[in-house]
């Protein structure tokens, strides 16, 4: 049967390792854990795009012809929470169908509010309990303002990044905001108020999210690339995306591919379906919003050696569309492209990014 793996280097010998060509450090394995559900877009689909009016929402309850309450319509939203490591992670979730999704999203976010009996194992909100909220979207700017109430303010300081990246990820997960604005009681704030976080014009998923400790000192001559790996929680699985530091490279697609390959951080609790050994054989290609990857056989399910298991695939998927620009990943194993899913379908098109992560309940 197929492990999971903990794996990691200290960044500084993790590059030096890269430029060397060398493999990375030893993988032991870990208990069996289910497969985490992700939804992926069929091809010729789009994400949906945020263009309700914001401040205007529909009663989600109707009524039938008895004028009793009848089902309510929902759709799957992400919401950005805290684990029980101190991981902002998204979870899918079956929310109400309203205009104001924007808005709705934030409500969900409250302690003690509407998401407290649909938290998952493990999980919490993250913002402070009482939190009122409401949201603006500036279209040509494509930036939603997110307004809260005064009782915003009461978070601890140790917590104000996971909220900041929560309330960012929440809200740019929709295809036309790209950057989040910050109010208290109407007022624009150029700081988090408890820590003095700076936001300036806005924060955006260019800035990160769940940072690693970094070795890579040279701020001016590095950069923050996004990475997926996984994390456990009783018998499940599910996917953290954590920004790492790396030195400034001229093919930023191949270099997330070899941080990805290195595993993730000793310092951190997470784990990689990757096997040691799994390398590029050549430069990864980008042509229209597609990369495409060539690895080894190692890359394969580490037992059957024939199919690339759904968490493999995944962590690649989700890693390269943090990327600008990549919209889609193609697969080869030893230039070949016909490689088979865990299912035993053939890979035979390139993989979008997926539409839901974390979906499965706890």
């Amino acid at each position: 049967m197929r492990k999971l793996f903990k794996t990691g280097v200290p960044m500084l010998l993790l590059l030096t390792l890269i430029v060397s060509g060398c493999s990375f450090g030893s993988k032991d394995a870990m208990q069996e854990m289910d497969t985490p559900q992700i939804n992926y877009i069929d091809e010729g689909e789009a994400l949906d795009e945020e263009t309700e009016t914001i401040g205007s929402e529909e009663e989600p309850i109707e009524e039938n012809a008895e004028g009793e309450e009848g089902p309510v319509e929902t759709v799957k939203r992400e919401l950005y929470l805290i684990d029980q490591n101190g991981m902002v992670v998204s979870q899918t979730f079956d929310l109400p169908k309203t205009q104001g999704v924007l808005r709705q999203s934030l409500e969900y976010l409250v302690d003690g509010g509407p998401v407290s009996n649909l938290l998952p194992s493990g999980f919490k909100a993250v913002l402070p309990a009482g939190t009122e909220v409401d949201v603006h979207f500036k279209e040509e700017e494509r930036t939603a303002v997110a307004d809260f109430s005064e009782e915003f303010k009461s978070y601890n300081p140790d917590q104000e990044l996971q909220i900041l990246q929560s309330v960012t990820w929440t809200l740019t997960q929709f295809e036309n905001v790209d950057k989040v604005q910050i109010r208290i009681n109407g007022y624009d704030q150029e700081t988090m108020p408890v820590g003095n976080t700076p936001i300036g014009e806005g924060y955006s998923r260019a800035n990160g999210i769940n940072f690693e400790q970094s070795e890579v000192a040279d701020v001016v001559n590095s950069k923050g690339v996004t990475l997926y790996f996984l994390a456990q929680n009783g018998d499940n699985t599910y996917y953290v995306p954590v920004t790492r530091r790396v030195k400034n490279t001229d093919n930023p697609i191949e270099e997330v591919i070899n941080q990805l390959l290195a595993g993730p951080s000793v310092y951190s609790s997470l784990l990689t379906d990757i096997r040691n050994g799994a390398e590029l054989l050549d430069s990864p290609k980008y042509e229209n919003g597609v990369v495409t990857v060539n690895f080894n056989e190692a890359i394969l399910n580490q037992m059957e050696n024939t199919a690339i298991s759904d968490e493999v695939l995944n962590l690649l998927v989700l890693s390269l569309t943090e990327q600008p620009g990549v919209e889609k990943v193609s697969i080869e194993v030893n230039g070949e492209a016909e490689v088979l899913k865990a299912s035993g379908e053939p890979l035979s098109e390139p993989v979008s990014r997926p539409i839901n992560v974390n979906a499965g309940k706890f």
